[in-house]
């Protein structure tokens, strides 16, 4: 929720708005006051048709002392409201410490909710007044009026609150320490295994430099041999008689001549150094190279960041075909795993439990003990895979009792779920619009993607998601419009490229994790903003991106026609991927480069 959000319910009769914050956060451009209801800041008394704005958080810096906070309380007057802000996390809202004072100046808390902002995570409405007012429902709308039954039941919500919250807080406690230890054993076997890792490189190096002295030391011994036989006067003379006996008409009358001419050589060899220096000089030979190594005179080599998860492992066919849209996927076979895990170096070595169970498949049964030399071999794979640094994940896509082996090998972590559901694989018509958003948001195959790279450390899939929406807003009114369209979106943008974001009150949209920039995008798709008078559901991008994963397009937008997903060769862009933006070719020759263009329906109701 946004500030605004729960702000604008409750300025009814409300003519200004009281700044009492003392810290260096200014929330001013949070509030979007309607016409008629200005922001004050004064040092007296807060009553009928005003309202106090508080700040509370960790930070007294930014947020502001706590005794600041409680002073401005003492100046709350009967028929006076406020609206105070937290920088603490929900679950740590230190509500005690401002509730005495609260009741002892006869303030009565209205409505509490979560804000979406990263200094500001929750805010909450109260009222000055001399008798109990109705609570408001979980929508922000007053509940009627009785003052016993209003009585009954905030005792009741209390009680009740107060037992399933200390239920919460404790599993949140063990949960966050199950974190912490597991995060600290993945943290404590990455360690050994680079450990490991690195003292098998060093043996493999120590073992190969010893082979490689081994055989230069044969090839030497081999070369000094042949270099005397190649010199031996029986070899000579075995190649003058072969080479008569070949051409007995020319040869065999040189013949005495030449093993005359080797008889002498013989001889000269057992004189002196100085007589034999004297004797005619022998044949050139070529001089061998210093460095006689083969070397590559030319290699073609690209580098380039890793920006796609790399998975290696044990997959279905359904399986490695959906992972393969957003990841690079090798599948391993019995016989060429180890190679693959060595040379492929992924993120993850990932088996998946149905590919091991089903009846067919080159690792059928394996862990259910029929078949040991494949449980065998998986095992090797697991072990190579933790030795060389990598994380071996089992998914557990069906029942453990399927397959009970796989669970006694030495996994870094296990998932349990389906893989997901990838969008392509949905029908629009039958599935209807609102089953393509849930399974984009929580049930789409790369959002399963994005939790295996969670635990491997590697890329995020969900990156690919990531929009930028180009805007052009000429005063406040323009600006407000597009706060409010940007972070009313059920998909929110990532970035929001302007002109000139320092002359403009943009600072919601940073609070609220939303990056503001000029000068080029940087996320995978671009969403041109720029008229701002135009009305945009809050279901918009979502839509986009759900007819985008689902057609793999590199535009989505809507023609006059108002088509509905189905491609074609011209439409109005409302979503483009930013390679095809970065090219500056008109959207209207788009589709005759190739480019795939799809269409859903230009409004959809919010």
């Amino acid at each position: 929720m946004r500030l605004t959000d729960l702000l604008h319910p409750h300025l009814d009769d409300v003519t200004s708005v009281v700044d009492a914050t003392s810290g260096g956060l200014c929330l001013d451009p949070y509030l979007h006051l309607p016409p008629g209801v200005e922001l004050r800041r004064h040092e007296e008394p807060v009553g009928e048709g005003e309202l106090m704005l508080l700040c509370y958080g960790p930070d007294p810096a930014l947020h502001g002392a706590e005794a600041d906070c409680l002073a401005a309380l003492e100046r709350m007057r009967p028929g006076g409201r406020g609206l105070i802000v937290f920088g603490h996390p929900g679950t740590d809202l230190p509500y005690h410490r401002l509730l005495d004072a609260l009741v002892a100046h006869r303030c009565q808390v209205l409505h509490a909710a979560s804000l979406g902002y990263t200094h500001l995570h929750s805010g909450a409405v109260f009222a000055c007044t001399e008798e109990l007012l109705p609570p408001h429902d979980w929508f922000g709308h007053p509940l009627p009026a009785d003052g016993f039954a209003t009585a009954l039941r905030i005792a009741d919500e209390y009680v009740l609150a107060d037992f399933v919250s200390r239920s919460q807080r404790a599993r949140l406690i063990d949960l966050e320490r199950a974190a912490e230890d597991t995060a600290r054993a993945l943290e404590t076997a990455r360690e050994d295994g680079l450990a490991e890792r690195l003292a098998a490189a060093l043996r493999d190096k120590d073992q190969l430099s010893s082979a490689l002295r081994r055989a230069r030391e044969r090839t030497g011994v081999l070369e000094a041999r042949v270099s005397m036989l190649e010199g031996s006067t029986s070899l000579r003379v075995g190649k003058a008689l072969v080479s008569a006996a070949r051409s007995p008409k020319r040869r065999a009358a040189r013949l005495p001549g030449e093993l005359y001419g080797l008889w002498r050589q013989r001889k000269a060899k057992g004189r002196p150094a100085g007589s034999r220096a004297a004797a005619s000089a022998p044949a050139f030979a070529p001089e061998p190279h210093a460095d006689d190594r083969f070397h590559l005179s030319h290699r073609a080599l690209s580098v380039a960041p890793r920006d796609r998860l790399v998975i290696t492992g044990v997959l279905t066919d359904g399986t490695a075909q959906d992972f393969a849209a957003d990841a690079v996927v090798s599948r391993v076979l019995p016989h060429d795993g180890r190679l693959l895990v060595e040379r492929t170096d992924p993120d993850v070595f990932l088996v998946q439990l149905s590919a091991c169970a089903a009846q067919e498949g080159p690792w059928s049964l394996t862990g259910t003990g029929l078949a040991p030399d494949l449980d065998r071999r998986l095992a090797e794979l697991v072990s190579r895979a933790r030795g060389l640094g990598r994380t071996a994940v089992l998914w557990r896509d069906g029942p453990a009792s399927s397959a009970p082996g796989l669970s006694l090998l030495p996994w870094d972590a296990v998932l349990d779920g389906d893989t997901g559901t990838a969008l392509f694989r949905l029908d629009p018509v039958t599935d209807g619009r609102d089953r393509l958003r849930d399974v984009f948001v929580q049930d789409s195959t790369r959002v399963r993607l994005a939790r295996l790279a969670a635990l491997t450390g590697g890329p995020d899939p969900l990156a690919e998601r990531r929009i930028a929406v180009l805007a052009a807003p000429r005063d406040a009114t323009d600006v407000a419009r597009l706060v409010a369209q940007a972070l009313g979106q059920l998909h929110r943008p990532a970035e929001v490229v302007v002109a000139d974001p320092a002359g403009l009150a943009l600072d919601e949209l940073t609070a609220a994790s939303v990056a503001v920039h000029a000068g080029p995008p940087t996320a995978p798709w671009v969403a041109d903003w720029t008229d701002l008078t135009e009305d945009r559901p809050d279901t918009l991008l979502l839509d986009l991106l759900c007819a985008q994963e689902f057609s793999c397009a590199d535009a989505v937008g809507h023609t006059p026609a108002a088509d509905d997903y189905a491609f074609v060769p011209a439409l109005k862009p409302l979503l483009v991927r930013r390679s095809l933006l970065d090219t500056g070719t008109p959207p209207d020759t788009w589709s005759r480069a190739g480019h795939r263009l799809f269409a859903v329906r230009g409004k959809e109701p919010s």
